[in-house]
Formats: C-alpha cells, sequence, structure tokens
C-alpha cells in the first residue's frame, strides 16, 4: 500500500486544525490581546480576524462594557456607632488604554475595593450617624475622585459611585426608631392639646355669648313686661278702677294664666307653690307693704340728708364774713 494514502488524512487533519488556529473571532465590546512566543503584538477588536497558527496566540480578553463592583465596608462613626456601608462602583476599560489594562493590573475588582475601604473609612469616621445618611452623595464623590485618579493610570475609567446602603446596628436601628416614634407622638400630643384648647376656649366663647344673650333677652322680656303692666293700669285708671285695685286685678290674672300653662304641659314636673285663690292677693299685699315702706325709709334719709346739710353751712362762715373781719382787723 502507498505510503501517500495514509499521509493524506494526516495532512487533511492538521490543515483542518490550522486552519481552525487561523481564524477566531472577538465579541462586541471586547478586545482580544495577540502575543507571538509571549511578547505583545496587537490588539483585536470585535469581528472576524486572523493570526498564524501555533506562532500566535490569544493571550486574554478584555471586556469593554460597563461593569459594577458591590463592595461591603464596615467602619465606625464618630459617635462610635458601626455601620455597614454598600458602595456600588460602575467602572469601564478604556479602548485607548487596553494594553494597561491587561499587563499593569493583575486583579482591577481587588485594586478598586482596596481603594474604597480607604477612602470610606477616612471619611465615614468624620461624621455622626445622622450625617452619615445625609452626606452620602459626599461620601460618594470623595469614592469617585479617589478612585479615578488611582484607577485612570491603569485604563480604567470610574463611570459613577453611588453609596446604595447605609445599615447600623441592629440596636442603634431600633433606638433610631423609638426616637423618631417618641418624637411624632410629642408632636401629635402638641397638636391634639392645641385642638382642645381650641375647643374649649371656642366652647367659652360659646357660653359667654349665650349668657349675654340670655340676659339681654330677659332684660328685655321684664322692661316689655314692665311698659304692659304700665298700659294695663293706664287703662283700668280710664275706666275708674285705682291703682290698687288695677294691680290686684293684674296679678290674679297672672296667677291664673301660670296655671293654665302649666295644665298644658302634660310631661311637666313643674309645681306652683302657693296654689291657693288667696295666692295672688298675698303677694300683692306685701309687695304694696314692701313698696311703701321702701318710699318711708327713703324720705326719711333724704331728710337725714338735708339737715347735715343745713349744719355744715352754717357752721362755715362766708366769704363776705371772712373779708370783714379782715378789714376789720387792718
Amino acid at each position: 500500500m502507498d505510503l501517500g494514502v495514509f499521509l493524506i488524512p494526516i495532512v487533511l487533519v492538521i490543515g483542518f486544525f490550522l486552519l481552525l488556529g487561523t481564524f477566531f473571532t472577538v465579541k462586541q465590546q471586547t478586545a482580544a490581546v495577540i502575543e507571538r512566543f509571549g511578547k505583545f503584538t496587537s490588539m483585536r477588536q470585535s469581528g472576524l480576524q486572523l493570526k498564524i497558527p501555533v506562532i500566535d496566540k490569544i493571550a486574554g480578553r478584555i471586556n469593554l462594557k460597563i461593569q459594577q463592583l458591590d463592595v461591603i465596608v464596615e467602619t465606625k462613626t464618630k459617635d462610635d456607632v458601626f455601620v455597614r456601608l454598600k458602595i456600588s462602583v460602575q467602572f469601564q476599560v478604556r479602548r485607548e488604554k487596553v494594553y494597561d489594562a491587561f499587563y499593569k493590573l493583575q486583579n482591577p475588582h481587588d485594586q478598586i475595593t482596596a481603594y474604597v475601604f480607604d477612602v470610606v473609612r477616612a471619611e465615614v469616621p468624620k461624621m455622626k450617624l445622622d450625617y452619615v445618611f445625609e452626606k452620602k452623595d459626599d461620601i460618594a464623590i470623595a469614592v469617585k475622585r479617589e478612585l479615578n485618579d488611582a484607577m485612570m493610570d491603569y485604563g480604567y475609567d470610574i463611570i459613577k459611585t453611588l453609596v446604595t446602603d447605609i445599615d447600623p446596628d441592629v440596636q442603634v436601628k431600633a433606638a433610631m426608631n423609638r426616637i423618631n416614634a417618641a418624637e411624632r407622638e410629642k408632636t401629635a400630643a402638641e397638636y391634639e392639646a392645641e385642638a382642645d384648647r381650641i375647643k374649649i376656649v371656642a366652647k367659652a366663647r360659646a357660653e359667654a355669648e349665650s349668657k349675654r344673650l340670655q340676659g339681654q333677652g330677659i332684660a328685655d322680656q321684664r322692661r316689655e313686661i314692665a311698659r304692659g303692666l304700665e298700659e294695663s293700669v293706664d287703662v283700668l285708671n280710664n275706666v275708674g278702677i285705682n291703682s290698687q285695685e288695677a294691680s290686684a286685678l293684674i296679678v290674679v290674672t297672672q296667677h291664673y294664666d301660670t296655671l293654665q300653662s302649666l295644665g298644658e304641659e302634660t310631661n311637666s314636673n313643674l309645681i306652683l307653690l302657693p296654689n291657693s285663690p288667696q295666692a295672688g292677693s298675698d303677694m300683692l299685699n306685701n309687695m304694696i307693704a314692701s313698696f311703701t315702706a321702701s318710699a318711708q325709709i327713703g324720705e326719711q334719709m333724704k331728710k337725714t340728708a338735708g339737715k347735715k346739710d343745713a349744719e355744715t353751712k352754717r357752721e362755715r362762715p362766708s366769704k363776705e364774713e371772712d373779708t370783714s373781719r379782715y378789714d376789720d382787723d387792718i
């Protein structure tokens, strides 16, 4: 059998593998590093690429997409509270710096993590816990600034840094919640007390206005009653009835009007005492006696006051007498 028959399949197989080693593809947003005998020769971008088989090899591939690295840092604040911060770093390899990113830095994730730890543990201990929540953007800006300065030489561009989580100790969070709850309860109590005060003041004003109007109504009622009585007495006097008889008639009439109004109320608990027919007459006699006594006392007081004034005038010398005495002395 001819030797060439055996060599042809071997040559075909070797040629096939050499062909496979010649062509290769690079994905989108990826760069391939080509080395020849261990030395860098070229950088290949996305698409179908060629290389010398056996001599050239793909040393590695670099991802050109924006990547994110989450770093959790535990540190202490200025008021001695331990807190865990989650820092999200978004970074990207620059196309013109692929060589530096591949050959200068062995592990970019460890390098970025180290810088994040260094910056956070330098910034957070300067702040109290409340300020850490308020100034988280300042912490993120400080981390980005430090990383940009450090990673630029290695071909990395820091796109954004975010403080995505601030987690204090469990007991500290419980204490903060209690403080917040107590503050809100205090505010609620103040508002409730103010509302009660407003209600009390409004009620007092309403009661005062009601009493004032009630008193005014009673005064107007009594004024009208007195006016009506006066008119009634005048009418009775005109028909030949004297004042005492007219007053007695009015009292009796009002007495029976009151009894009639009480009888109309079926569920009334009011009792009128005394309720005898002589009650009106007795009431009138008592009123007349009291008015008469009051008039006599008034007349007596006027007489007493007049005597005192006369005695005072006699005791004081007039101006003419004083002047004449002064002239006589001269």
